[in-house]
């Protein structure tokens, strides 16, 4: 038995497949989805989803939003998603070393804020890379 997930951003469909199993990175954690799961509507955190395909796990970085699981089916709808092996390892690193840099010279509770989740985004992408590594 298999799960059917469709992953979208605002501008694309990012993956319509089966697929065994998922883990996904919620706001009050990470869970697991297999085939006949309960039905849920959650809230999507900046982090990996873990994809099984048969024997193979594939990992995607999404960027927040929101998740609905029910009859087998997943949807999940976030502000953006790369799968890992779409990323650029070198252009990864480079944006999470100048997210870092942007973190330690933010004045300001707004700046601040944004310098963090600039931050967690670039450690999310680095992440999907050396999972599959």
């Amino acid at each position: 038995m298999t799960l059917n997930l469709c992953v979208l951003t605002p501008n694309r469909i990012v993956w319509d497949s089966e697929v065994k199993e998922i883990i996904l990175c919620t706001n009050s954690g990470q869970i697991g989805v297999l085939p006949n799961h309960a039905p849920i509507a959650t809230a999507v955190d900046i982090g990996i989803l873990r994809i099984r395909l048969n024997d193979q796990w594939l990992t995607m970085a999404l960027m927040g939003g929101f998740a609905r699981i029910g009859n087998n089916e997943i949807t999940i709808l976030v502000n953006d998603a790369e799968k890992g092996s779409d990323i650029d390892p070198q252009e990864a690193q480079q944006t999470l070393e100048i997210a870092e840099a942007d973190l330690s010279k933010a004045e300001g509770k707004r700046k601040t804020i944004e310098a963090n989740l600039a931050l967690r985004r670039a450690r999310t992408r680095v992440e999907a890379i050396n999972i599959i590594a």
